[in-house]
């Protein structure tokens, strides 16, 4: 009875180090992130108005002068709601280095370090893919979007038809902005999670490349509901989305031709034998 309750006793102490080793890590994340959404609410404003260019170039394009751009709330705490909202974004986009570094230090020390080597590029890559598909965004795609939406105003000079002008709220207008880098950002994570999944023997490259059909219907549905109901955003999505999933395709093939590479390198001397 009493080795049994050794035994139990042994196998429970790992499993409370790993709680603790956990919480660690989690406080320090949080921290990060707390620290970062207290840098970003305070220059909450100046970020807004970095995000309303975009605005203002289309406006440009539809003849509107920028300077006359104006954006409106309508309840007294709307504008401070979207303060803390651009606080949250971009504090979890600051913190992000922290928060991986974290949890790379949580799961390391079960990697062996083949594993280990391998699984720091993606921690690199993701952050970079990210910012690229923000990048893509703010200097194409939303200026694209609002320039859509600015062409349906109505000026009122033509007889019979009323004065229309687009007034967006802050909160709307941050809302489609960050719609759209999320969506962005996520689908350009798609070479990262197949390259892990066929590391990981979950997918292969014929296994990916004999489902480019589905994966071009999905990309579509995917870019129809993450995106506003406007063709241009639709098919902007839908395309980096299909040109990414055939990067993904190359990737599996490099990935698998190195393992097959390691693999006979690590046969041949048994072979000698």
């Amino acid at each position: 009875m009493r080795a049994g309750q050794d035994n139990i006793d042994a196998s429970s102490a790992p499993l409370i180090e790993h709680l603790i080793e956990l919480r660690r890590r989690l406080i320090w994340s949080l921290l990060g992130f707390f620290v970062a959404f207290v840098i970003c609410f305070f220059f909450a404003k100046p970020i807004f108005n970095l995000l309303i260019i975009p605005y203002q170039t289309a406006s440009g394009w539809a003849g509107i002068p920028p300077d006359q751009v104006e954006l409106i709330y309508t309840a007294p705490q709307e504008f401070f709601f979207t303060q803390v909202k651009i606080a949250a974004f971009g504090g979890f986009f600051l913190a992000f280095p922290v928060i991986a570094i974290q949890v790379y230090k949580f799961v390391a020390p079960g990697l062996y370090r083949s594993e280990r080597d391998a699984f720091l590029p993606f921690l690199v890559a993701t952050p970079l893919l990210f910012l690229l598909g923000a990048a893509l965004v703010y200097f194409f795609f939303t200026p694209m979007v609002m320039w859509f939406f600015l062409s349906q105003q109505q000026s009122g000079e033509v007889p019979g038809q009323a004065a229309i002008q687009l007034l967006p709220r802050v909160s709307e207008y941050l809302s489609l902005i960050m719609g759209l880098i999320f969506a962005f950002g996520l689908v350009f994570q798609l070479p990262v999670v197949t390259s892990l999944m066929v590391r990981a023997g979950l997918l292969s490259a014929q296994g990916l490349a004999e489902k480019r059909k589905w994966a071009i219907v999905l990309a579509f549905i995917a870019a129809a509901v993450l995106t506003p109901p406007d063709p241009m955003s639709q098919i902007g999505l839908a395309v980096p989305t299909i040109l990414l999933y055939e990067i993904a395709i190359i990737t599996a093939r490099m990935i698998e031709r190195k393992r097959a590479g390691q693999l006979a390198e690590t046969e041949a001397p048994a072979e000698l034998q």
